[in-house]
């Protein structure tokens, strides 16, 4: 049987066989930035993704977060987060990959009227659909979604939207003439008022936090992650951070709420470098862990030809 390596680049097996690990690509779209041997397809908006090239089996790290839920009215609860997947190791060969990037829901308006939902956000079919944040609850109650609208604070709309499963949680019942209920987040549940913490990430090379949960009336905090506070008295919420699928806050007494923001959606992968990391001449034995060093042990790996390949089991 072929050891498990944890190194990169290609094994050269005796009798011909040639297994891959690893790999560099090529792509275009998005905006593009660089972090050391890895490039980073920021889109914002909709668009398309193509892969030009693929080298020894490249994998990709994603992180996809849908548009998140307006904040409700009149007393109202706050946006959901919208719903967040993050993979790591996908494989994906040349070709178009569309890329759509959910716009952030609607505030209810101050008159009459509730919040909507926030975008769907995709990358073809290589993950499933992050679904956009539930709205905050005004004239109606708090919506399903990625992750869920808090209820208002109001007996007819008190209740909380639920969340998508493994995309965020849900929001919180508002209590009648007392508060309404802070939206979901990606991180955590919000606790009465508040919004729910957002997702920090670090795809971009430094840590980044997104998707937190709208607060709500009366003057509750917002979720991390560039969601919006509630209102307080008669004023109206404030809208969540553009492209951070964060829920929007609810309104204050017969105020508007804030919209949500959008979402996002961002690809990492290696273009450069040295793709593995054998000493040329050495000999390599297989751990206990099923990594390979140059530590003797019981289990000969093989010669190492070149930085990139072993002979398996090779003496000499």
């Amino acid at each position: 049987n072929t050891p498990a390596f944890s190194a990169t680049g290609t094994v050269v097996v005796q009798g011909g066989t040639v297994i891959e690990f690893g790999g560099i690509a090529a792509a275009t779209g998005g905006t593009i930035t660089t972090d050391g041997d890895y490039k980073v397809h920021t889109f914002t908006s909709s668009g398309t993704f193509e892969v030009t090239s693929v080298t020894n089996n490249p994998t990709f790290d994603i992180l996809q977060i849908a548009g998140g839920g307006g904040g409700g009215r009149r007393r109202g609860g706050g946006g959901g987060a919208g719903g967040y997947l993050y993979e790591t190791g996908v494989s994906i060969s040349a070709g178009l990959y569309g890329v759509t990037v959910g716009a952030g829901g609607t505030g209810a308006p101050s008159g009459s009227g509730s919040s909507t939902n926030g975008g769907d956000s995709s990358i073809d079919s290589l993950l499933a659909v992050s679904v956009g944040g539930g709205g905050g609850g005004g004239d109606s109650h708090g919506a399903s979604g990625g992750s869920g609208g808090g209820g208002q604070g109001m007996t007819a709309g008190i209740n909380a939207g639920t969340a998508t499963s493994g995309q965020g949680n849900a929001g919180i019942a508002g209590s009648n003439l007392s508060y309404g209920g802070g939206g979901g987040g990606s991180g955590g549940a919000g606790s009465t008022k508040d919004g729910g913490a957002g997702t920090a990430n670090s795809i971009t090379g430094s840590p980044v936090t997104r998707a937190g949960g709208g607060g709500a009336w009366d003057a509750g905090a917002a979720g991390s992650g560039g969601a919006s506070a509630g209102g307080t008295g008669t004023s109206a919420a404030s809208n969540a951070t553009a492209n951070t699928g964060s829920g929007g806050g609810g309104g204050g007494d017969d105020a508007a709420g804030g919209d949500g923001g959008s979402g996002v959606v961002i690809v990492r992968y290696k273009f450069q470098g040295d793709q593995g990391s054998f000493s040329i001449g050495s000999k390599y034995y297989v751990q206990n862990d099923g990594t390979i060093t140059t530590v003797s042990s019981s289990v000969n790996a093989g010669l190492a030809l070149s930085t990139t390949s072993l002979l398996l089991n090779g003496d000499s």
